[in-house]
């Protein structure tokens, strides 16, 4: 059995690129990396985002490892201008994954990144910790699961964990509570 672990990160200030963690947020990291010290964890990989970086900083630090930038871990652009019905063109590209906005990138696309990032992770880094971004990890749950759609990826947090594991060629997740 191949194991990695899907995060979300920490509570941050805003959607951009290096928008910083809020002080809640260092604290989640400061939690999230106590909880991690118990798994048996051999290579990071992040978004190369500063809210990701910023949240498996502290086990970076703790284990002594590097955290390897993967620029297809970083969120999934829905549209280049604001909408403000968002959420309705979000919801819609969870059942029509080749709905695209107007300078977004389709749920297709994106998912193919992150699920390229997984597979890699999984063959050559077992244990491996992959931080990431709420809807490219919605996207890629769904890939996974069906059922895990739009009103699921509401209900995530800042931060979460998935223990993904592969057996056999059959992958599958399951979320880890937060202590």
């Amino acid at each position: 059995m191949l194991t990695i672990y899907l995060i979300r990160h920490c509570e941050t200030t805003g959607q951009a690129p290096d928008a910083p963690l809020t002080p809640r947020g260092e604290e989640q990291a400061q939690r999230l990396c106590m909880q991690l010290l118990e798994l048996p964890i051999t290579h990071l990989i992040s978004s190369p985002y500063r809210r990701a970086l910023d949240s498996i900083q502290p086990l970076a630090t703790a284990l002594k490892l590097s955290v390897a930038q993967e620029e297809d871990l970083k969120e999934r652009r829905l549209s280049a201008v604001p909408l403000d019905d968002w959420q309705d063109h979000l919801r819609r590209t969870f059942s029509d994954p080749d709905y695209t906005c107007p300078g977004g990138e389709s749920s297709r696309i994106a998912t193919k990144r992150i699920t390229r990032v997984v597979e890699e992770a999984l063959q050559q880094h077992d244990g491996s910790i992959l931080v990431t971004h709420g809807n490219l990890l919605s996207l890629y749950l769904h890939s996974i699961d069906p059922t895990f759609g739009f009103e699921e990826s509401l209900q995530l947090k800042n931060p979460d964990i998935f223990k993904v594991t592969q057996v056999d060629d059959v992958i599958s997740f399951q979320r880890i509570d937060l202590h």
